[in-house]
């Protein structure tokens, strides 16, 4: 099956419904809410960044059930509105909008600017990647076939853009493997505290397997990331090579790392970056093979004509002879 703009949506819209459903915990109606998922992603961060983050968890200590009700029906709606087709360019252009307003304000730009931070364990923040994912969804605008004007199409392959993405996504995140006190092992040590406790065995025994051999570990994976992310830019077969590898890394890190996104501790608001690396890798291996690359739609005027927005519409064959 190919994958389309149309599928990225849908999952798109799926993570979004589980966001939504995620900020119905209990939890999130409390104080806490402000202070232990909020305040923390402040911790270490250069003051521009830390004081968005500040004033957006006081605003939320001050009406918290309030303030959480409207998170909950934002993301549910940006769901609803991914999953319907006539809505979906819609809720792409809001859901971009609303990840980078949580990026900044709620994630502290994922880490970034304080330095300690790594993709095994979040970073760059999983709601940048979904405005991200929503970029390379955007549907299409191509030529009305024998008609003025231009139409949006979702049935097409993902952006071009994926794999110049992804290479930045992976080569960045090299990077910050080798920054100091960024080590590897460190990382899937401090990871079982918070990891659920089969989790958490899994990662205090291969810390201790990797522990005589921290600096290596670090730049092998490092080398590793590298590779995956400049393989995406090469010609398929490597391509291809290089969207799996990093599909397995991205599940190893969601385990090892991420705890699978925290999903059973009651105080998860996403599942983390480790399905948002998958279904980008998915967009990388669908995608066209460079930017600036077209795929005419095959059209003749005998074709029907879809409907106003285009959006999710099925792709248009030519009759048969």
């Amino acid at each position: 099956m190919t994958v389309t703009r149309r599928h990225i949506q849908i999952a798109l819209g799926l993570l979004w419904l589980l966001d939504g459903a995620l900020q119905l915990q209990p939890y999130m109606f409390t104080s806490g809410f402000a202070h232990q998922i909020i305040e923390p992603a402040a911790a270490g961060q250069p003051a521009v960044v830390a004081a968005p983050v500040h004033w957006a968890a006081h605003q939320i200590n001050a009406a918290p059930v309030l303030m959480n009700i409207g998170f909950a029906l934002g993301q549910l709606l940006l769901g609803a509105g991914l999953l319907w087709a006539r809505t979906a360019r819609w809720a792409l252009a809001a859901s971009i909008g609303w990840a980078l307003a949580v990026w900044l304000l709620g994630e502290g730009l994922g880490g970034l600017a304080g330095g300690h931070t790594l993709m095994l364990t979040g970073a760059p923040g999983a709601v940048l990647l979904y405005a991200l994912a929503a970029v390379l969804a955007w549907p299409e605008r191509v030529p009305r076939q024998g008609r003025p004007g231009h139409r949006r199409r979702s049935d097409l392959p993902p952006s071009t853009w994926a794999a110049p993405a992804w290479a930045v996504l992976w080569t960045g995140g090299a990077l910050l493997q080798l920054l100091p006190g960024n080590g590897a092992v460190p990382a899937i040590a401090s990871a079982a505290d918070d990891a659920p406790g089969p989790l958490a065995s899994l990662d205090r025994a291969l810390a201790s397997v990797l522990t005589g051999h921290a600096t290596a570990t670090t730049v092998a994976l490092a080398v590793v990331m590298a590779a995956v992310g400049l393989g995406a830019l090469a010609p398929r077969p490597w391509r291809t090579t290089a969207a799996w590898t990093g599909t397995l890394l991205a599940l190893a890190f969601w385990t090892l790392g991420q705890g699978a996104g925290l999903l059973t501790s009651g105080q998860s608001t996403d599942p983390n970056t480790g399905p948002l690396l998958v279904l980008l890798a998915v967009a990388v291996l669908s995608a066209r093979s460079h930017p600036g690359a077209r795929t005419a739609p095959r059209e003749t005027a005998r074709a029907p004509e879809p409907g106003p927005d285009d959006v999710g519409a099925p792709p248009v064959r030519e009759p048969s002879t």
